[in-house]
């Protein structure tokens, strides 16, 4: 199987881009708006609508397989790239990569994946574009990406579905119980970006708000069984708080006693200016609380945007969990071998992503989280809970059940 076109469509994201710099240094927000001057590079306002590029590989079959590039809702912030723009990126790249894949072949995925990785595309791009390759081999070979994953990558487990993790964006009350009534593994995010109005002095107003959760999800579950973890995404705004790490630290404990009997789960407690910084905050953290005996996983999230930075976030032990934030990361070469390294570390690996992202990135990154057998995958696209828990879960039920298909009919013959 060849490549014999590639095509290539700017494109809609599924929320915003916003401007972090900006917003910590006060802007001021009207209804979905915010006001003032533009801080990060590449950003038209403070907050503007994700785009998308739409990578589209026509096969010599006639076949086409599509492939959806991003940039993350903070796109330019603690290292990442700037923000994509879809139509200067098309004209940039386009050539380059009908140059290179006209012609190509489709039968191994991390052979083409290689192939591409000698341009040194965008992240966001190399995104996309490894979206439709996957697509490619799986179409290729007949099979699911689930099964082309796994099969590329070596891992030999039966593929199942995965643990999600739905975010209710500034929802903070009413999502709870969409969440709840779909037995969510994970919730619920929490979007804590603001340390006056979310966090408050001493943290009360975060204690206030997780105690909350726990007593809904308690009150509300369906069964007695259904305890989700409580994962809260700080976005570092407990450093702007507590003046040490040993506060942090305290505080934590705290907050794990108010959701138990619910595990809770950190994402990003505090921000530092380096990965060097953040790597150093987090594995003080780690040695703090283990010491105390507190019931909370570490989440690394800013300045862990490539595989390499994956690799030095778990070579220095520094969290429990790697968010590995896909769009960042690139290539879904670098993903899977960012799980893999993640496993062999004894860490667990997230397959995280981006509100901004699209209903065919989320239902790739279903398969790449369940052929390399991720702990936890972000449900996405958007901020909403029912619309992108019912895409990744439908696509989870699909590859599940044609598999078992395959499975049942191969040993029936």
């Amino acid at each position: 199987m060849r490549i014999s076109e590639i095509v290539a469509a700017p494109g809609a994201g599924t929320y915003s881009n916003d401007d972090q710099a900006a917003i910590a240094a006060g802007a001021t927000r009207d209804g979905y708006f915010y006001d003032g001057a533009v801080l990060t590079p590449g950003y038209r306002s403070i907050r503007q609508p994700s785009e998308s590029l739409q990578v589209l590989l026509v096969l010599d079959d006639d076949h086409v397989v599509a492939g959806a590039g991003v940039s993350v809702q903070y796109a330019g912030g603690s290292g990442r790239e700037p923000v994509l723009r879809a139509t200067a990126a098309r004209d940039r790249w386009l050539p380059v990569l009908d140059d290179l894949l006209r012609g190509a072949t489709l039968d191994s995925f991390r052979a083409t994946s290689a192939l591409v990785g000698t341009l040194g595309l965008p992240r966001s791009i190399a995104y996309g574009v490894s979206q439709a390759l996957l697509e490619g081999a799986a179409h290729a070979t007949r099979r699911t990406m689930a099964e082309v994953v796994a099969a590329e990558y070596g891992n030999t487990a039966p593929i199942g579905p995965v643990p999600i993790l739905a975010q209710c964006g500034e929802d903070r009350h009413a999502a709870i119980d969409r969440m709840v009534l779909r037995g969510v593994e994970s919730l619920p995010h929490g979007l804590i970006n603001n340390a006056d109005q979310l966090v408050g002095p001493g943290g009360r107003l975060l204690l206030d708000y997780a105690g909350w959760v726990r007593d809904r999800v308690v009150a509300r579950r369906l069964d007695t069984a259904y305890e989700p973890v409580i994962h809260l995404d700080c976005y570092g705004t407990l450093g702007d708080v507590f003046s040490s790490t040993a506060q942090v630290a305290g505080f934590l404990a705290e907050l794990a006693d108010r959701c138990a009997p619910l595990a809770l789960r950190i994402e990003q407690p505090v921000r530092a200016r380096s990965r060097e910084a953040q790597i150093d905050v987090l594995r003080s953290l780690r040695t703090l609380l283990a010491g105390s005996g507190a019931r909370v996983q570490l989440v690394a999230d800013e300045w862990c945007n490539t595989h390499e930075d994956v690799l030095a976030f778990l070579d220095a032990d520094a969290a429990d969990m790697i968010q590995i934030k896909m769009p960042d990361v690139g290539s879904i070469d670098d993903t899977v071998r960012s799980v893999l390294a993640c496993h062999a570390a004894g860490v667990a690996a997230y397959c995280g992503g981006s509100c901004t992202e699209t209903d065919l990135s989320a239902r790739v990154a279903t398969h790449v989280a369940m052929g390399a057998g991720a702990d936890l995958l972000l449900a996405r696209p958007g901020m909403g809970v029912d619309e992108a828990v019912m895409v990744t879960r439908n696509e989870m039920a699909r590859t599940l059940a044609i598999i078992e298909h395959r499975s049942g009919r191969d040993r029936s013959q």
